[in-house]
């Protein structure tokens, strides 16, 4: 049986999704957005499982504000909103895509049905490469191109990508789905210009601990215990950090962690094309017949 954290998560991060939905974005900076969405995670009693990425028109994935960013929104970009909430190591991860340019309409509501007709066959004991079949197929019929190198991931206890993958297109490879595991289906969806594959940017702003090992300096090693005690093993931003350490510390001390590969740094995703990409995402536990969706 699935543990209710699982539950709370998934109540909280969709609460936070529906009500950034909502907002006119408009103007406002990516910092204020992702300072404002973190806010709301903590005032309903959750803490972020990953920094709230914001990611614009080509980006697919993995921005987040800097500490200073001044990004702004406009009316015609497409904004990716992709947030997680964890309770006790329990995480809950989902995603939209908000626009508005009536020309987008389109591609995000071809994410959103990818998602939709995905969790309507999904039960314990299906081969996920059905999902990914039936993803695939739904973005094909509207005359999009899925995201081939993007894919939707098992959870468990302080990790979002816990091992198994179910990929936006149809693969021989597959596992059956259990109910003894949590896991998040997220369709990436470009236009037929696109290429269908993302590539890694040269901005890394969402970093995460990958060791604990000495480092026979104090300072970096109270640095890293730092780091576990706050966020485990899970993704964090300079953000977060400099609250505590400083601007200036914490971007030395984190180049130093990742130049000993203590520290993981995540490049930003972007459609190698340069298209608009758009996405939906659900957290669901599997069941015998049927499915619980725990972000709907």
């Amino acid at each position: 049986m699935y543990n209710n954290d699982y539950i709370r998560a998934g109540k909280i991060a969709s609460t936070v999704r529906e009500k950034i939905k909502q907002k006119n974005l408009v103007g406002l900076t990516i910092y204020e957005i992702c300072e404002n969405v973190e806010d709301e995670i903590k005032s309903l009693g959750g803490k972020c499982a990953f920094p709230v990425n914001i990611s614009i028109n080509d980006v697919a994935a993995h921005y987040t504000a800097e500490p200073d960013d001044q990004q702004t929104i406009s009316d015609k970009d497409l904004v990716k909103i992709d947030l997680g909430v964890q309770i006790s190591g329990y995480i809950a991860d989902t995603a939209t895509t908000i626009s508005y340019d009536y020309n987008d309409d389109e591609l995000i509501e071809t994410a959103r049905n990818a998602l939709k007709n995905a969790m309507l066959i999904v039960e314990a004991g299906i081969k996920s490469n059905n999902i990914s079949k039936i993803i695939e197929e739904t973005i094909k019929q509207s005359g999009y191109k899925a995201i081939i190198n993007l894919s939707g991931h098992s959870l468990d206890k302080y990790t979002i990508h816990a091992g198994k993958s179910i990929p936006n297109v149809w693969s021989s490879e597959y596992f059956l789905f259990s109910v003894k595991n949590v896991y998040a289906c997220e369709p990436f969806v470009t236009t037929k210009f696109g290429s269908g594959f993302v590539r890694e940017g040269n901005t890394k702003n969402i970093f995460s601990l990958v060791s604990r090992k000495k480092t026979k300096n104090k300072e970096l090693d109270s640095f890293i215990e730092y780091i576990w005690k706050e966020f485990n093993m899970l993704p964090f931003s300079l953000r977060w950090i400099n609250k505590t350490w400083g601007k200036k510390d914490s971007h030395m001390l984190l180049n130093k962690l990742i130049h000993q590969k203590i520290v993981h740094a995540y490049p930003v995703l972007l459609e190698s094309s340069g298209q608009k990409v758009a996405q939906a995402e659900h957290t669901f536990i599997p069941l015998n017949g049927g499915v619980k969706i725990i972000t709907e």
